[in-house]
C-alpha cells in the first residue's frame, strides 16, 4: 500500500461511530466536532478510497458493504491504537511522582487543605491521593505501608512510627445555648465533667485519646453517652441537647461565633494536644513526602 492510502485512525474511529450510532451527528458529538466537521472528512475518506462507505437519509446513516468491509478490517488497527495509548499513559503515569496521604479528620478539614494548595505551588505536576480516617486508622496505613505520610493527632506520639510535630490545637467542652453549664463563668471540675455522660468520637480518634489521656492525670475516665464517628453529627447532636462534647476549637469555631454552641472552661485541666506528621521507622519519607512534610512544618507554631 502506498504512503497515501494508510488509514487514518480518527477517520476511522469516526466510521465505526456512525456504525455504532446510525447517525453522522451523534457520531460528530461523541467525537467532539461539529457534524459538517463530521461530514467533510467522511466524505474525504470516501473521494481517498474511491469508495462509497454510508447510505445516508434524512433519518440517519448506514454503512454500505464496502464501508462494513473497510471497518471490519480497520477494528483490529483502532484495538491496537486504543492498547497503545493506554499502554503510553501507563508509562507516563509510572513516571510521575504521586503522594499517598493518610490525615485525621480534624487535620483534613481544617489543615491539608491549605498545605495541598502550597504543595501545588512548588511540585503542580505531583499527584496526590488523601485518605481519611480517625488517628489509629492513619497510623495502621503508615505502618502498612499503604501511604507515604500520615497526620495525626492526639497527647501522645502512635507507637513504632517516627514523627514530627506540626501543629497544636486545643479541645474544648461544648455544650448546647441553653445548657445549664453555658452560665457557668467559673467553669466545671475535671470530676464533674468526667461524671457527665458526654457525645463523644469513636474509640481510636485522636481527640478521644487527647480527652481520655487529659482527665487520666487526675485519675477520672470519660462517661460516654454516645460515641459517634463524624465531628458534624456530634456538633448536631449536642445543638439539639443530648449533651455536651469535646471537639477541637478548629471543629466548633463557626458554632462558637454564631452562639449555636457554648464553650465551658474546665477548672485545672490541659486540653491541649500536637498535630503530628508520621512514617515509617527506618527509613525517611520518599521525596514528594518530604516536600509536603515541609511545606506543613513552615505553618507550624512551637508547641507552648
Amino acid at each position: 500500500m502506498s504512503r497515501g492510502n494508510l488509514p487514518d485512525l480518527d477517520d476511522l474511529s469516526l466510521l465505526a461511530a456512525v456504525a455504532g450510532t446510525g447517525s453522522v451527528g451523534r457520531a460528530a458529538a461523541q467525537h467532539g466536532i461539529s457534524q459538517p466537521a463530521a461530514s467533510m472528512r467522511l466524505r474525504a475518506m470516501e473521494r481517498r478510497y474511491r469508495l462509497t462507505l454510508l447510505h445516508r437519509s434524512p433519518t440517519g446513516s448506514a454503512l454500505t458493504t464496502e464501508g462494513a468491509a473497510i471497518l471490519d478490517w480497520a477494528r483490529p488497527m483502532l484495538d491496537a491504537a486504543e492498547s497503545f495509548s493506554r499502554g503510553v499513559a501507563a508509562l507516563r503515569d509510572r513516571h510521575r511522582d504521586r503522594l499517598r496521604l493518610a490525615a485525621s479528620l480534624t487535620v483534613a478539614d481544617h489543615l491539608v487543605p491549605a498545605w495541598l494548595v502550597a504543595l501545588h505551588t512548588v511540585q503542580p505536576d505531583l499527584a496526590v491521593s488523601l485518605r481519611v480516617g480517625n488517628s489509629d486508622e492513619v497510623a495502621d496505613l503508615v505502618r502498612a505501608g499503604s501511604v507515604d505520610l500520615g497526620f495525626v493527632e492526639g497527647a501522645t506520639a502512635p507507637e513504632g512510627l517516627r514523627s514530627r510535630t506540626v501543629g497544636q490545637d486545643e479541645l474544648a467542652v461544648v455544650v448546647a445555648a441553653g445548657h445549664r453549664w453555658s452560665r457557668r463563668r467559673r467553669g466545671i471540675s475535671p470530676a464533674e465533667l468526667a461524671g457527665t455522660p458526654l457525645v463523644l468520637r469513636e474509640e481510636g480518634s485522636g481527640t478521644r485519646e487527647a480527652l481520655e489521656h487529659a482527665l487520666a492525670r487526675h485519675g477520672l475516665t470519660p462517661e460516654v453517652a454516645v460515641e459517634v464517628g463524624a465531628t458534624t453529627a456530634i456538633k448536631a447532636a449536642v445543638t439539639a441537647g443530648r449533651g455536651p462534647s469535646v471537639l477541637s476549637r478548629l471543629a466548633v469555631g463557626a458554632e462558637l461565633a454564631d452562639g449555636r454552641l457554648v464553650a465551658v472552661p474546665v477548672v485545672d485541666l490541659d486540653l491541649r494536644r500536637r498535630f503530628r506528621a508520621v512514617w515509617r521507622a527506618g527509613r525517611m519519607p520518599p521525596p514528594p513526602a518530604a516536600t509536603m512534610l515541609a511545606v506543613a512544618l513552615r505553618t507550624a507554631s512551637p508547641p507552648r
